[in-house]
């Protein structure tokens, strides 16, 4: 069942690579566990768990749930109950520096999938003069609030880099960790490969927009309070939205892929947004 949806995800993947036009080279990649704290549909306290990958060019980065980068083996390929967290955990792809200046995001937002852009946001940050080892990294403190979320986050100048996780970057070093309220990213691993950086897939199906109303809509859907119980409140004809469907088992979860390859959840959690605006 496990490598059924590698298949799956990997020939989605794979399709859509083709179309993708190469936009730099990854100069390294960073890989980390990324949690969050919240509740399930019944409230009880349960804390998800997901992988972030971030490709680091010499002028763009992209970060990205594990499922989406292309490039591991069959022994590393993301299974079912991976690929049920990430569904859970709403994490986008995000491309900063492309175009230059710009900060372009793209994400699926069950039937749709949604581009954002903006410029890129300057985070200012505090840099304190505390240090702790971190993932064997010698690391200094720095913290900031961005987008309505503060963050304590440890860097290190042993790899002179400005990247981060998802969208946090600007240090003197690349981010090793960063902890918020309710998320945590954490640095497990470090690659030095020459990965081709791609752009996003020229599609047009996808419903292209300011990130400001990406975010607003992707807010609203999910900080409902229906969600965690009925995922797909927001969809008045469901059976209509969907254009293919098959259904996966995992451990007693059902995990549904539709239009796809997407998962379509029948069960979540409380949504903890890491942008409140």
């Amino acid at each position: 069942m496990q490598r059924l949806l590698y298949i799956i995800l990997y020939v989605v993947l794979a399709a859509s690579a083709s179309a993708q036009e190469v936009v730099d080279t990854a100069q390294f990649v960073a890989v980390y566990d990324y949690e969050c704290s919240t509740l399930n549909d019944e409230a009880a306290p349960v804390t998800d768990r997901m992988q972030v990958v971030v490709q680091v060019g010499r002028t763009v980065t992209k970060s990205m749930p594990y499922s989406a980068y292309p490039v591991y083996d069959d022994e590393s390929r993301p299974d079912v109950a991976a690929g049920f967290q990430e569904a859970l955990m709403h994490m986008p792809t995000v491309w900063t520096g492309l175009p230059t200046g710009q900060t372009t995001v793209r994400e699926f937002i069950f039937p749709h999938e949604y581009e954002g852009y903006e410029p890129t946001p300057d985070i200012t940050w505090t840099l304190t003069d505390d240090t702790l080892t971190v993932s064997g990294y010698l690391c200094q403190q720095a913290m900031a609030t961005f987008r309505g979320l503060e963050w304590h986050v440890w860097y290190t100048e042993e790899i002179p880099s400005s990247a981060g996780p998802w969208r946090l970057r600007g240090l003197p070093g690349l981010i090793i960790k960063a902890e918020s309220e309710a998320h945590t990213f954490c640095l497990v691993g470090l690659r030095m490969e020459a990965s081709p950086i791609t752009a996003p897939e020229q599609n047009p199906e996808v419903h292209r927009m300011k990130y400001a109303k990406l975010l607003k809509h992707k807010n609203e859907i999910y900080g409902n309070r229906e969600y965690a119980k009925k995922p797909t409140y927001y969809i008045p004809d469901l059976q209509g939205s969907i254009t293919d469907m098959s259904v996966l088992n995992h451990n007693g979860q059902q995990l549904l892929l539709a239009n796809g390859g997407h998962p379509l959840l029948t069960k979540a959690h409380v949504y903890q947004p890491l942008e409140m605006k």
